[in-house]
C-alpha cells in the first residue's frame, strides 16, 4: 500500500488509539491492538478495497484484537474472575476526533520532555519504535525502554483520557513538543547530517493537526507558520556535499516560494486577532527573512524591534543570542558584542556552541580577525553535529 491510502492510516492512526483508549483505558495495550488493526489494513484494503467507514473498520478490527489481548492477558494472570472489568467502562466510541486529548495524554506533565517526545511520535505520529530511535540516534532497545516507561509514568501518574483541567498550560507542553521536533528535524544537533527531513516534515504534519483541531488558538496557528517559514529555506541550506550554507550565503531562488506564502498568509491573518505570543513574533521575524530579496536589504531595525517584544514574553537565552546577532547587523558589530557580554554568563548557554560561534561572527565583522579564529575552534569543540563542525572549522582555517 502506498500514496492515498498510506496518509489515510497515518491520520486515522491517532484517532482509532484515542478512541480505544477512551473506552478501554490501558494505553499500552490498546496501542498494540491498534498497529495490528493497521497492519491487518494494509494487508486487507489492497485487495478487497478500502471500506465506506474506514475509522469504523480499524475501531472494530482494534476493539476485538484488544478484547483477544487483555483475555490472554487475564488468562495469563489467573484472573478470570476479572473478566467483568474488560468491558468498556468510558463513552461509546462515537465519531468525535480524540486526537487532541491523546497529545495531551502524550505530553502529561509527569513525563521528561524527551519521554513526551517519544510517545507523541509513536502514538499520535504513527511512527515505529524503530524509526523513531533512527530518527534520534539511539539504540532501538534505548528507545523501547523510554517509550516502556513513558506509558509506565502516564499511567502511574494518574493520566486518565479525558480533557484535562489545566488545559491552557497542557496546549503550551504540545506545542514544544512539536517545535522541538522540528527543530531536531531541521538542525539536528547530533550525528553526520545537517538536518533530518522526515522529522521535521513530521513536525509539520504535526502542527497542521493542531491547527485543525485548535483553529482558534493564535499560538498554534503561529507555530504552524513558523515551521513553514523556517522549512521553505531547506533547499538552500545546506551544498552540493550536505555542507551547512549560512543564510547570508543561500540561494535565495531555491526558497520554496508555496511554504513562504502559506506561512505569511497564515501568520499575517493571525497577528491582528491577539494576544500576541511567542510563536507568532518569532514567525513574524522568519516572515521578515523570507520576504527580504537579499541579504543585504534584510529589515533588520525591524527584526530587532520584535525581538525586543519577544523578549519581554520569554527568558529564552536563545532568543536573547538572537536578539544580539540582530542588534550587531542593525547597528554595528560594537553594539552586538557589548550586549553580548551581558548574557554570555548565563549557565543555560555559556557553553553552547552557538554563544561562541556568535562570537567569533562578531569579532570577524569587527576585524579581530586572532579573536574570532580562537572563538570559531571554540564553537567547533562544543558541537556534536558533525557538518557544523565542518563549517566552523572551515571558517577558522580561512582567516
Amino acid at each position: 500500500m502506498s500514496g492515498a491510502p498510506e496518509d489515510l492510516l497515518r491520520e486515522l492512526a491517532p484517532q482509532v488509539l484515542g478512541a480505544l483508549v477512551r473506552r478501554y483505558g490501558r494505553f499500552d495495550t490498546a496501542e498494540d491492538a491498534v498497529q495490528e488493526a493497521l497492519l491487518a489494513a494494509t494487508q486487507q484494503w489492497p485487495v478487497d478495497g478500502v471500506p465506506e467507514s474506514p475509522r469504523g473498520w480499524l475501531i472494530t478490527v482494534a476493539s476485538r484484537r484488544l478484547t483477544d489481548l487483555l483475555r490472554r492477558e487475564q488468562a495469563r494472570q489467573r484472573r478470570e474472575d476479572r473478566v467483568a472489568r474488560w468491558a468498556p467502562h468510558g463513552e461509546p466510541v462515537g465519531d468525535a476526533d480524540d486526537t487532541l486529548v491523546l497529545l495531551f495524554l502524550c505530553c502529561h506533565p509527569a513525563l521528561s520532555p524527551a519521554s513526551q517526545i517519544a510517545l507523541t511520535l509513536r502514538a499520535v505520529g504513527g511512527l515505529t519504535t524503530t524509526e523513531i530511535a533512527r530518527a534520534f540516534l539511539v539504540p532501538e532497545a534505548t528507545m523501547t525502554r523510554r517509550i516502556t516507561r513513558a506509558k509506565a509514568s502516564v499511567q502511574d501518574g494518574g493520566g486518565r483520557f479525558t480533557m484535562p483541567v489545566d488545559r491552557d498550560e497542557r496546549v503550551g507542553a504540545v506545542l514544544k513538543v512539536v517545535y522541538l521536533i522540528f527543530n531536531e528535524g531541521y538542525a539536528s544537533t547530533t550525528g553526520p547530517s545537517l538536518q533530518r527531513v522526515e522529522l521535521a516534515a513530521e513536525g509539520i504534519r504535526l502542527a497542521r493537526m493542531l491547527h485543525r483541531l485548535l483553529p482558534g488558538d493564535a499560538e498554534a496557528a503561529g507555530l504552524l507558520a513558523l515551521l513553514l517559514l523556517t522549512d521553505a529555506r531547506r533547499p538552500a541550506r545546506t551544498g552540493p556535499l550536505g555542507e551547512l550554507v549560512p543564510m547570508a550565503d543561500q540561494d535565495r531562488s531555491l526558497w520554496i516560494p508555496e511554504l513562504i506564502r502559506e506561512g505569511v498568509d497564515l501568520i499575517t491573518a493571525t497577528l491582528p486577532r491577539g494576544p500576541v505570543g511567542p510563536y507568532q513574533l518569532q514567525a513574524a521575524i522568519a516572515a521578515v527573512h523570507d520576504e527580504s530579496p537579499s541579504a543585504d536589504e534584510t529589515d533588520w531595525p525591524q527584526i530587532v524591534a520584535l525581538y525586543e517584544v519577544l523578549l519581554r514574553l520569554t527568558d529564552n537565552p536563545m532568543v536573547a543570542l538572537n536578539h544580539v546577532v540582530a542588534v550587531a547587523m542593525a547597528r554595528g558589530p560594537g553594539d552586538g558584542l557589548e550586549l553580548l557580554a551581558s548574557i554570555e554568563h548565563d549557565h543555560r548557554i555559556a557553553t553552547d556552541h552557538r554563544l561562541a560561534a556568535v562570537r567569533a561572527h562578531l569579532l570577524e565583522m569587527s576585524g579581530d580577525t586572532r579573536g574570532a579564529r580562537a572563538a570559531y575552534e571554540e564553537a567547533a569543540t562544543r558541537t556534536t553535529s558533525v557538518p557544523q563542525q565542518r563549517y566552523l572549522r572551515a571558517r577558522a582555517s580561512r582567516l
